[in-house]
């Protein structure tokens, strides 16, 4: 066995310094490399073994950071990380003070630009490209997009705008055929056509907007790509490089079963068997009570359609997509889409269930307004990962829900305490409502294993007492709830300590409020979305409007971006954990 390169190479620098034959062998150590850590420290897996070759190559024979790199989503950069100084710290990948899981442009030069949510980066570098040529600076601009990404609407406002411009862009597809479930749509099925040379090259979609196009070639293929990557170098205005990779490549198991080893959680290295965890007699995660209720709710209502954006495994969509493969779909990365297309069929007389992530529902906020709430169509809107989210940090959490929806018009917001409501306000909604409703739960498990309990229709706009006290009251909303039940069992005199549960943060439970400000003399509201406009806000206005003058105590997510780390970890430090709970009851 040759020597280990990769111990050598700390920066694109060093990397430049070895001979393009030594490439092969370092992308073989590059690989071992990610899935030796994350093997152990869990994070994304697949995309970031699929373009080992490609990140090599581009660092190679561009002069980053002089050249500006852009990844779209940021789950395959995991490489570029390693190669740009960060290898001694790259196993803190998504902990706690350690480096993010995605591009931050605060942690590294070589990261140009930040992203998580996809579909940004052909408008981010042709934003770059405009900037350096109106300043007069001769450099190169890379956009990274996965073939699921550039079917989302901004990737086509940045290729129809680029299209008519000389910017120095290079676009670089880089087509697997998979997101993080499988592609969709006849875009898909126009690129697998050029795939397999069935596509005539003068019907070539891309060359149409005015794009240098080229390939596709195999982006596993190092000679290959460097030579047609120093040759796009010279060729000015706007170019499109169209690669082939295999999500997953070099461990068998992930190019196998690439769902799954999208981010896989902790794996044996060596077979990549992912280590099994118990899940028996375990409560269940909040997206299989939602995909199970539907396809239970759906056997029983024929007008009932389910639709989300890219994410059925993630959301649990998939059960219904199996079960009544006509009446669910998967419309790609295309929240705007996804969401005028539900208003489309509820007019139509459909219940349709919008199932979408919280930090992904921010990209339709419009059509949200517009094309639902404002025509008061009853979408019911099924909002996943709501809350802090964990190690995907600031990109992913679902915590300005509360904050952006309260302000709508028309629109109910709800959030559960637990499985067994999150249940029943789904058959409550499929019963018809008159207006549109936003449900948000957490990601990961509840608390009831038996939680499939006969249906209960739900009263809109009801609060609920779920412990009687005598001076101070403490109103939550959703599942942060539990964390307000756990801490009263801590603490010895919580006689004093009454609890209400909030699942109606719009429209909010007025006559129960008037009781509340009237027997108690400290109100402390808490949820884990921001503070600011959550809430908390809501019942400060209710207190102004009515002219209490009761001190009110509001607890949630602090006026900063939290960074990834665990729940637990950020639940702390916004002080809705259970410890921090019982300290300010003990005060």
């Amino acid at each position: 066995m040759s020597e280990n390169l990769l111990q050598y190479i700390n920066n694109p620098t060093d990397l430049r310094k070895l001979e393009p034959s030594q490439l092969p062998q370092l992308a073989k150590e590059l690989r071992d490399f990610i899935i030796d850590v994350v093997s152990v420290k869990e994070g994304h897996l697949g995309a970031s073994l699929g373009v080992v070759e490609l990140t090599i190559a581009l660092h190679y024979v561009f002069n980053t950071p002089d050249d500006l790199l852009v990844w779209d989503v940021g789950h395959q950069a995991y490489g570029h990380k390693i190669l740009t100084e960060r290898k001694d710290k790259f196993h803190t990948n998504r902990q706690l003070g350690g480096i993010s899981g995605f591009p931050k442009r605060g942690e590294s030069i070589y990261d140009t630009f930040g992203v998580g949510h996809s579909s940004t980066s052909i408008s981010a570098a042709l934003g770059m490209a405009i900037a350096s040529r109106l300043k007069g600076e001769d450099k190169q601009h890379i956009a990274v997009i996965g073939d699921a990404s550039i079917a989302s609407g901004m990737a086509f406002e940045g290729l129809n705008h680029a299209g008519v411009t000389d910017a120095n862009l290079l676009v670089i597809l880089n087509d697997n055929a998979i997101g993080i479930d499988p592609s969709v749509g006849a875009l898909k099925q126009y690129l697998t056509s050029v795939k397999e040379g069935k596509n005539p090259k003068q019907n070539n979609m891309i060359k149409s907007l005015n794009f240098d196009y080229s390939g596709p070639i195999d982006g596993h293929d190092l000679p290959k790509l460097l030579s047609e990557l120093e040759r796009l170098k010279k060729v000015k205005g706007p170019k499109f490089l169209h690669i082939i990779t295999t999500k997953g490549k070099g461990l068998q198991q992930a190019e196998d079963d690439q769902v799954k080893y999208h981010a896989p959680g902790k794996f044996d290295k060596t077979t990549g068997e992912i280590h099994p965890k118990s899940e028996e007699h375990l409560p269940p995660k909040f997206q299989d009570v939602f995909g199970l209720t539907l396809v239970e709710l759906a056997t029983n209502n024929p007008k009932i359609i389910g639709i989300t954006p890219a994410m059925p495994s993630g959301s649990s969509l998939k059960f219904m997509m199996d079960a009544f493969p006509d009446r669910a779909f998967d419309v790609g990365i295309a929240e705007q889409h996804a969401v005028t297309l539900s208003a489309g069929m509820a007019t139509q007389g459909m219940v349709v269930f919008c199932n979408i992530y919280s930090t992904f529902l921010q990209r339709s906020y419009d059509q949200v307004i517009h094309d639902v709430a404002l025509q008061n169509l009853p979408v019911i809107f099924c909002l996943d990962r709501a809350g802090l989210v964990g190690e995907d940090g600031a990109t992913h959490h679902g915590v300005f829900d509360l904050a952006y929806l309260r302000c709508i018009p028309n629109l109910i917001v709800y959030a559960p305490k637990d499985e067994i409501e999150l249940r029943n306000i789904l058959y409550t909604a499929s019963l018809g409502l008159d207006h549109p409703i936003a449900i948000r739960y957490p990601r990961g498990r509840g608390i009831s294993v038996n939680w499939k309990k006969p249906f209960r229709k739900i009263e809109i706009g009801k609060a609920q007492e779920l412990k009687e006290g005598t001076k101070i009251a403490i109103l939550s909303t959703g599942f942060i709830g539990n964390n307000v039940t756990l801490a009263l069992n801590d603490i010895s005199n919580s006689d004093a300590i009454a609890h209400y549960d909030f699942g109606f943060v719009k429209p909010l439970d007025e006559s129960l409020l008037h009781e509340i400000f009237a027997s108690f003399e400290i109100i402390i509201t808490i949820e884990d979305g921001v503070i600011k406009g959550g809430f908390g806000s809501a019942i400060l206005e209710f207190a102004s409007e009515n002219n209490y003058t009761t001190p009110i105590k509001t607890l949630g997510i602090p006026d900063v971006f939290i960074e990834h780390g665990t729940v637990e970890e950020l639940q702390k430090i916004c002080g809705i954990d259970v410890d921090s709970i019982v300290e300010l009851l003990l005060e």
